[in-house]
């Protein structure tokens, strides 16, 4: 298998890339305007082509730092199939395309990275123009271990989906990283805790806003502290990962080699009602009742 190998950024610059464009992934603020940066202003004001998210929130940022574009056009989720192969046919043609999102990195949680994608496979040249991050601005502050981390972002709508992509993460040892919609918080953590257990959270709401706000606590904790505060604003959360002494102790268990069925049997034959043997069953493993229950249909 052959290796491919991008030139580098100064060679970019020297213009080396026999009439090609660039595609430059430009980070922007999450909040607070200030986080712009320098290398990110210059770039979209000698970017031939803009490609936002939303065009509107473009508009707004570009006229605080009197950035006139150049072009300003539309990529999103729902025309990035037709949109993205006429972007990269700009770029071929030696157009310099800046990529940017709604906040933060582009080609996180949002349709960039297929373009990313499209412009590898077509030899384009990507650059990063780092900056501000939501999941690792909550990430450290948290007080949660950093050495090993793992981003997950948006959990699915539907609760079956959910805790399907939350019982993947049940062993997983590194600090997790999500996002999630004010509207949907309460449900999600109420599937973190059926799933995952009531581990240690941070909830980073409004990060580098006039509002921003870092509730830590256990998912109980957090889940009664939003009875009194209701959920406002987008949030990341930061969720501690699973306990090693715990994960030793769930494998040498005196239930691990029995099936399902055998394992609420034997609370069963102990006298408990089936629910009961149920529920048990579930706590044991680590699992939903429902997980159980559809294990045994």
């Amino acid at each position: 298998m052959s290796v491919k190998v991008q030139r580098s950024f100064a060679e970019q610059q020297q213009g080396q890339l026999s009439g090609c464009g660039t595609l430059y992934l430009v980070a922007t603020p999450i909040g607070n305007l200030e986080d712009m940066t320098y290398r990110a202003v210059r770039i979209l004001r000698e970017a031939d082509i803009i490609a936002a998210e939303d065009t509107r929130q473009t508009r707004k940022l570009l006229s605080h730092f009197e950035i006139t574009p150049g072009k300003l056009l539309s990529y999103h989720d729902h025309n990035r199939v037709a949109s993205g192969p006429e972007l990269i046919r700009l770029i071929i043609e030696g157009k310099n395309l800046a990529l940017v999102s709604d906040a933060g990195l582009p080609a996180i949680s949002d349709p960039g990275s297929d373009l990313v994608k499209l412009a590898i496979e077509a030899g384009i040249s990507v650059v990063p123009v780092p900056g501000a991050n939501a999941a690792l601005s909550a990430l450290i502050v948290s007080g949660l271990p950093t050495d090993s981390f793992k981003f997950i972002g948006f959990l699915p709508r539907e609760q079956r989906e959910r805790d399907e992509i939350l019982h993947m993460q049940q062993e997983e040892q590194s600090t997790l990283l999500f996002y999630e919609s004010p509207h949907r918080l309460i449900k999600t953590l109420e599937s973190m805790r059926a799933v995952l257990g009531n581990r240690r959270i941070v909830l980073a709401r409004e990060l580098t806003k006039r509002f921003e706000e870092m509730a830590r606590g256990t998912v109980e904790a957090c889940l009664e502290w939003l009875e009194e505060h209701p959920p406002m604003g987008e949030y990341c959360i930061v969720v501690e990962g699973a306990d090693p002494g715990e994960l030793e102790e769930k494998r040498n268990a005196w239930w691990q080699p029995l099936s399902i069925h055998d394992h609420v049997l034997h609370y069963e034959e102990e006298g408990l009602p089936r629910k009961e043997a149920m529920k048990k069953t579930a706590q044991d493993r680590g699992v939903s009742k429902r997980d159980i229950y559809q294990s045994l249909i």
